[in-house]
Parts: structure tokens; C-alpha cells; sequence
């Protein structure tokens, strides 16, 4: 048995796909399974059963002898939510009592980081476990994120196998009810079809010229392969970087889309939002070595080849992966 927490959201229901394509079925989707938009990405599948979030612990005590692994992806994303309560209840304290159980009943875990733990870069992108306690995140959901980190890897108890993952900008289906959360691709792909043009925020640094800021943009299908990796590894306990190791910029990423799409570049800069703009990361790029040295060779999909799956394969028939 198989849990998944955050099973609902975007990511966690492309590695319940991940999983069933492998042969997994008992699988317990943990989610509130409020949001009627979201819970359409997981029809279709097949697991075992669905437990709400608020009940996980309850239900950990009476089944834990079936469990086999747990990937804690359930978290509150919202860079733009500045109640720094939520973030404390959602990703840190939840997240804490997960780890705890996983310590009671020996079992594995691997969790949801985030590169919004980087912050504006100013210590690199390493993985580093010395470097931890340097960052500085730019909002609540990075200090949430990275607050977990640090208090993780200075626990004398651990969970015999754990893994924290930085996800870095991550984009593909399954996305249409995180609204402006969602990818810049999926917006994209929104702008382009209503009105033939795309908006970029614009550059207000000058060493970056406008839609030249650059993140390290991985596929959905890539960072859940990662997953699946640790789930038989089980070794090498720590935090990972999981990015692709090579920043794009947005217009990269936006030519792309137009290229899928068989439309002709239409771009307009226009001013970022006053609430982001001095949160607003302008570069961000994985230091991959870590997981390459304990053995995950495959390689990561390019963005055009992302791109062009995502948009001619899900986004034109709003399907769902």
C-alpha cells in the first residue's frame, strides 16, 4: 500500500499515473477532495482508497502494518498567501507529524521541498546540507518549505529511508484548477488561443533584459520518474535538488508554445505585479550532481520537447494525464 498525499493536486496525480502505469493499484489518495475541479485529476485511475487529510494520522494508526512507502506531496503552494499561519499548520506542522509517524511505524518517506527555499539566489542552487541554514526565501510558502528542511536534517530520528525533493519549476498536465498558480505555460497556451499573444512580465533588474529571466523549468513526467526512482532506492538519505540542471528563458518557453500551437510569436511586456515584484525570482537553476552521484542516470526531457507534449497531447483536447 502506497500513500499520497496531495494525491487531488497536480503533482501528486501524475505519480498516482506514474504508479499505475508501473503496475501500482493499492494506492490511499490523502486529500480534502473539496475542490470538484481538482479531483478530475484522478478519474480514471486506480487506488485503493481516499482518505481526507484531517483524518491521515487517525488512519496511519489502524493500517500501518499494510504501508510500504509514503510521498508527501500535499502542501499549500500559494507563493502569493502571506498568512504565515497556514503555511506553520499546512507544510510544517503537517509535514512534522507525517515524518513522525514514518519514525513510529518504519516506514520510508519522501517529501515535497521546494527551490523557493533559494530565495534570490544569493547562495547558489546546491544541495547542499550545509547551506540549509544560510537560505533566505523571498515569501511564506519558501519559509514554510525551508523551515521543514532545516528541522528535518537536524532530527536524531529519522525515518530509516527519507528524501526531501526541491522541486524547481515544474509545469505539464493536470494543472487547470491551480489558476494563477499554474505554469507560465499553461497561461500561455490560455492567452495565445483568446487573443493571439502572450504577456511576459518585464524585466526590473538591468542586467536581465525583458522575458530574458530564466528558471529551470522540469516536465511533470521527469520529476515523477525521480520519484519512482527513490521509491526502490531507498537509500542515501537527504535533500535533493530536482530541476533539470539547465535554466530557460521565458521567451524560450513562450516561443515554444507558439511553435506548438502552430501560431505566429505575438509578445507584449508588460509590468510585474507590485505585491511579487520584490519577491519575484529572476534565476533560478538545479545543481543536479547530487542525484546523478547516487545513480539516476536518465536524462530530462528538453523544454521544446516538454512543450510540444504538453500543449499538442493534453492542453488542445483539455485532457488530463
Amino acid at each position: 500500500m502506497i500513500i499520497v498525499t496531495g494525491a487531488a493536486g497536480f503533482i501528486g496525480s501524475n505519480l498516482v499515473r506514474k504508479l499505475n502505469d508501473e503496475g501500482f493499484k493499492d494506492i490511499v489518495l490523502v486529500d480534502d477532495f473539496s475542490n470538484d475541479e481538482k479531483n478530475k485529476n484522478f478519474k480514471g485511475k486506480q487506488f485503493s482508497q481516499k482518505v481526507h487529510r484531517d483524518e491521515l494520522f487517525k488512519w496511519i494508526n489502524l493500517n500501518q502494518k499494510f504501508i510500504q512507502f509514503v510521498f508527501h506531496i500535499g502542501a499549500r503552494t500559494d507563493t502569493a498567501e502571506f498568512d504565515m499561519a497556514i503555511f506553520d499548520k499546512l507544510n510544517y506542522g503537517y509535514s512534522q507529524k507525517l515524518w513522525k509517524k514514518c519514525i513510529e511505524f518504519g516506514l520510508p518517506m519522501v517529501y515535497a521541498s521546494s527551490a523557493a527555499t533559494y530565495g534570490g539566489g544569493e547562495f547558489g542552487y546546491d544541495d547542499d546540507h550545509e547551506l540549509i541554514e544560510q537560505l533566505k526565501p523571498l515569501n511564506p510558502y519558501g519559509e514554510s518549505k525551508n523551515n521543514f528542511d532545516k528541522w528535518a536534517i537536524n532530527q536524531v530520528q529519522q525515518p530509516y529511508f527519507w528524501a526531501g525533493l526541491k522541486f524547481f519549476n515544474v509545469y505539464g498536465p493536470n494543472e487547470y484548477h491551480k489558476k494563477r498558480m499554474a505554469s507560465v505555460i499553461y497561461h500561455s497556451f490560455n492567452q495565445i488561443s483568446s487573443s493571439g499573444k502572450m504577456k511576459l512580465f518585464k524585466s526590473h533588474k538591468p542586467a536581465f533584459k525583458d522575458g530574458e529571466q530564466l528558471r529551470d523549468f522540469i516536465y511533470v513526467k521527469d520529476l515523477v520518474d525521480v520519484l519512482f526512482f527513490f521509491m526502490h532506492h531507498r537509500e542515501d538519505s537527504g535533500i535533493y535538488n530536482l530541476g533539470t540542471g539547465k535554466a530557460r528563458t521565458f521567451l524560450d518557453l513562450t516561443k515554444s508554445t507558439f511553435k506548438a500551437m502552430s501560431v505566429n510569436e505575438n509578445i507584449e511586456f508588460i509590468d510585474t505585479p507590485i505585491d511579487i515584484r520584490d519577491k519575484y525570482q529572476y534565476f533560478t537553476e538545479a545543481n543536479m550532481k547530487k542525484l546523478r552521484s547516487i545513480g539516476y542516470e536518465k536524462p530530462f526531457t528538453s523544454l521544446e520537447a516538454g512543450v510540444d507534449d504538453y500543449v499538442k497531447n493534453y492542453l488542445m483536447n483539455h485532457k488530463y494525464n
